[in-house]
């Protein structure tokens, strides 16, 4: 500790070094309290599941626990929301993918938060791709079967979305304005009620992450049938792309990433950062997150803040050429 000044009384003294020492206490308590990661969705969906796995190795890597704090809602409306209250301490972070980051606030008139004001990027780990799935509940292998399908029936169908506004239910109409049905957009509060409901043959049809789909795609329990991107994902090489089916604009893969409340400190950012790179070079991470059919590429704060941006650029565009108004 830094000497006191002589003038000071032997009880002036006394009180300064006990303050200091109180601020160190506190200092040291702050350091060691859990670190929380917010999950805009229900426990048992694919982003619930990449978290769980992340946090397992963060703790390690930052020496404190690491939890995960679901807020499921509103397509990730509540987490993002909950993350901009939080304290830019480094101590309460945000999980997300493109739909609570780039797509509530071009769809949302007053969705409570600007994620280029309240946020900061803290680094960026994985894209992935949306995907059309069928349950069991149809005969259906590929898209233009289900679309036979769907004719014979009257032409009319219910797709489930795990969120409303959202990228699936824009493909939905993509889909429907492509083969002339009349395609339904169906919103759940996250993929895991919507996969319920797809296995128990409560709905035909669901579009989500090729995460939300992939367990139960290799169980037989449901099929993939189309992925967008602009080439085929490589967990899935029989399964084509939007694109080879004449549906064009779904080429740019959305991305999952860590948000920290604007306002954090830049060593914190930097010490998070570093621990998340080392924990995404792990090899079984890796391979944990390749096999739940993300595509796994770290990206830095600075490359990850533009790759952000320019994804909210290009869903601008897209929605604004759709006539879809903000609700």
């Amino acid at each position: 500790m830094t000497a006191l000044p002589a003038r000071f009384s032997p009880l002036r003294r006394l009180l300064v070094a006990g303050l200091v020492t109180l601020a160190a206490g506190v200092a040291q308590a702050q350091s060691a309290a859990p670190v929380r990661i917010l999950v805009g969705f229900p426990p048992g969906g694919g982003t619930d599941a990449i978290a769980r796995a992340l946090a397992e190795k963060l703790k390690d890597q930052l020496g404190v626990p690491v939890v995960v704090d679901n807020r499921a809602g509103a397509g990730g409306q509540i987490a993002a929301q909950a993350l901009k209250a939080s304290a830019p301490d480094g101590h309460t972070l945000f999980l997300s993918h493109d739909h609570s980051i780039s797509i509530l606030p071009l769809v949302t008139k007053s969705p409570g938060f600007d994620p280029a004001v309240d946020f900061v990027p803290v680094a960026g780990f994985a894209s992935f791709a949306n995907a059309l799935a069928l349950s069991s509940g149809t005969p259906a292998k590929s898209v233009p079967e289900y679309v036979r399908y769907v004719q014979q029936q009257g032409g009319r169908d219910s797709i489930g979305i795990p969120a409303p506004s959202s990228i699936p239910e824009f493909l939905v109409g993509m889909l429907a304005s492509k083969y002339k049905l009349d395609l339904q957009a169906a919103p759940y509060r996250g993929s895991a009620p919507m996969m319920g409901d797809m296995l128990g043959n409560q709905i035909k049809a669901g579009v989500a992450s090729i995460p939300d789909f992939i367990e139960n795609h290799k169980a037989g329990k449901l099929r993939i049938v189309a992925v967008i991107g602009d080439k085929r994902q490589p967990i899935l090489p029989d399964v084509p792309t939007f694109k080879e089916l004449g549906i064009a604009g779904l080429e740019e893969l959305p991305y999952y990433g860590l948000f920290a409340p604007a306002g954090t400190p830049h060593e914190v950012l930097d010490r998070l950062n570093q621990a998340l790179a080392k924990v995404i070079a792990m090899p079984d991470v890796r391979e944990h997150l390749t096999a739940m059919g993300l595509t796994v590429a770290y990206q830095p704060q600075a490359l990850f803040a533009n790759r952000v941006k320019g994804y909210t650029q290009t869903w601008e565009r897209i929605i604004k050429a759709s006539g879809f108004q903000a609700k």
